[in-house]
């Protein structure tokens, strides 16, 4: 088993929307960049509904995720997983979470959380919702866009995760 770590939070002060992914895979990991690995739709998504050069940099796509008002992070800090990239192999047992308490603290203006697949929802569930505030918060799990996540086309992924832009769309109207 391994201990692994997420990365910080990448986010603006305005930022009005949180994607939250359970923990970095090993090819994120390795690159050091979040949804590294090259068949996690993630970017591919993003960048359609976002209207983003697909072939930006990394810090470039992270910058407009920014901009538009988009925080992305983990829910888990730390955890124990075995020798895979796979959240079922994550023990339980060893999950610590980031701070969300701080998190919203800085960042007052997050209106929607946008969990990147069920475990990313159910672990903030179980190990951070009940421990805080999330009053006037507005919740949406979306089909993961992890390569393990294969029952569902990249077509069907990319229409689920249509409402993030009709999100954003009401955000910038109020």
């Amino acid at each position: 088993m391994n201990q692994i770590a997420s990365f910080s939070a990448e986010s603006s002060p305005n930022a009005t929307i949180l994607i939250l992914g359970s923990i970095p895979g090993k090819a994120s990991l390795a690159a050091r960049q979040y949804y590294a690995h090259p068949r996690n739709h993630f970017w591919p998504i993003i960048t359609e509904l976002l209207a983003i050069d697909p072939a930006s940099p990394y810090s470039a796509r992270i910058e407009s995720l920014k901009l538009a008002g988009i925080a992305l992070w983990d829910v888990v800090k730390s955890c124990d997983r075995h020798n895979s990239s796979l959240d079922t192999k994550i023990d339980k047992n060893s999950i610590v979470t980031n701070d969300f308490p701080g998190f919203f603290l800085t960042h007052p203006n997050i209106t929607h959380l946008f969990f990147n697949g069920l475990t990313a929802e159910k672990t903030f569930q179980k190990h951070v919702q009940p421990y805080i505030g999330t009053d006037g918060l507005i919740y949406h799990r979306l089909p993961s866009t992890s390569p393990a996540h294969a029952a569902m086309s990249f077509q069907e992924k990319l229409e689920s995760w249509r409402i993030l832009t009709k999100v954003l769309a009401k955000t910038l109207c109020v």
